[in-house]
């Protein structure tokens, strides 16, 4: 299986040798994003607005490879404050996706100066050629 790796100026700059998404033709897999505005640089403040930037993030990689937040089969979230925040960031996830929702894990992790970090995993139902 080939695959290609994609990564775009209209999203936050890496923060280490990692690209943004890498595509296999029908698999796609996205780098975890913080909420990081790829405009300004700057993170909102609180866990909804957080919330919504790291998905305009998301959906923006997975653009880079013509697919959206509906294609998404599985969803990893990494919460810095998982008891005190998982409502509200559960309330702007289930806007955003759509049923049938996407499997996801949801952890309580260690984040450094953010408050939640998502990466996915697409699929492309018409497979492509990798490149």
């Amino acid at each position: 299986m080939t695959w290609t790796a994609h990564t775009s100026p209209d999203l936050p700059e890496p923060a280490g040798p990692y690209s943004h998404v890498v595509d296999t033709g029908s698999l796609v897999w996205t780098a975890g994003f913080g909420p990081k505005d790829p405009a300004t640089g700057t993170v909102p403040e609180g866990i909804t607005a957080q919330t919504a930037q790291v998905l305009d993030n998301v959906e923006g990689a997975l653009r880079t490879v013509g697919l959206g937040l509906r294609d998404v089969v599985k969803a990893t979230v990494h919460l810095q404050h998982l008891d005190r925040d998982f409502a509200a960031y559960n309330e702007v996830y289930a806007n955003r996706f759509q049923p049938p929702y996407p499997v996801r894990t949801t952890v309580g992790s260690t984040l450094a100066g953010i408050l939640i970090e998502v990466d996915v995993v697409a699929v492309r139902r018409q497979p492509t050629p990798a490149g």
